[in-house]
C-alpha cells in the first residue's frame, strides 16, 4: 500500500542540456526490413541518413554502396521473408552486418554451389571494400533461428579515399 503523500507519476524528463549531440562513436542503430525489391533503396537511405547525423559525411559513397550490395543480396536469397541490419562504428570503422533467414545446406555440393551464388552477388562488393582497405564475408549465423550473416568493415580513411 502506497505511503500517504506519495507522488506517483510516470517520469517526465527535464530539458536534457547535458546530452552530446551524436558523434560517430554513438553510431549504433538495428532496423528490420522486409525482404522486397524496394528494401536495398530504403537500406541506403536510412544508411546515408544515419551516417550524416554522426558526422560521417565522408564515408558515405563506400559504405551506401557497401549497404545497398549486402542488402540486395539479403534479398536475393530470403524472398518474402525479412533481413536484418546492424551499422555500428567502432574502433575507426563502420561495421555492416546483415541477417537474412536462408540456411545453410547439409550435402556439401549445395554448400558449395550457394556459397559460390552469394560469393558473386557479392563481388562489387569485394571491390568497394578492397578500395577501402576494409574486410567483408559471409557464413552461418549463429543467432537463434539460423540463416546467413554478412559482413563489411569499411574504414574511415579508406571510405574517405574511395571513389565510385
Amino acid at each position: 500500500m502506497p505511503t500517504p503523500g506519495a507522488l506517483f507519476a510516470c517520469p517526465v524528463f527535464a530539458e536534457e542540456q547535458d546530452i552530446a549531440p551524436p558523434s560517430p562513436d554513438t553510431l549504433t542503430y538495428s532496423f528490420t526490413l522486409p525482404a522486397g525489391p524496394t528494401s536495398p533503396r530504403i537500406a541506403r537511405v536510412t544508411t546515408r541518413a544515419v551516417l550524416h547525423g554522426h558526422g560521417l559525411d565522408d564515408m558515405a559513397d563506400a559504405v551506401v554502396q557497401a549497404v545497398g550490395e549486402l542488402a540486395a543480396c539479403a534479398c536475393r536469397f530470403t524472398p518474402g521473408d525479412e533481413v536484418y541490419v546492424s551499422l555500428r562504428y567502432r574502433e575507426g570503422a563502420l561495421r555492416v552486418v546483415f541477417y537474412d533467414g536462408h540456411r545453410r545446406h547439409e550435402h556439401p555440393r549445395l554448400i558449395a554451389a550457394c556459397d559460390a551464388r552469394r560469393r558473386a552477388a557479392l563481388r562489387v562488393l569485394g571491390c568497394v571494400v578492397r578500395a577501402c582497405k576494409g574486410e567483408w564475408g559471409f557464413g552461418e549465423a549463429r543467432e537463434p533461428g539460423g540463416g546467413t550473416r554478412m559482413w563489411a568493415v569499411v574504414p574511415r580513411g579508406g571510405a574517405g579515399r574511395y571513389v565510385r
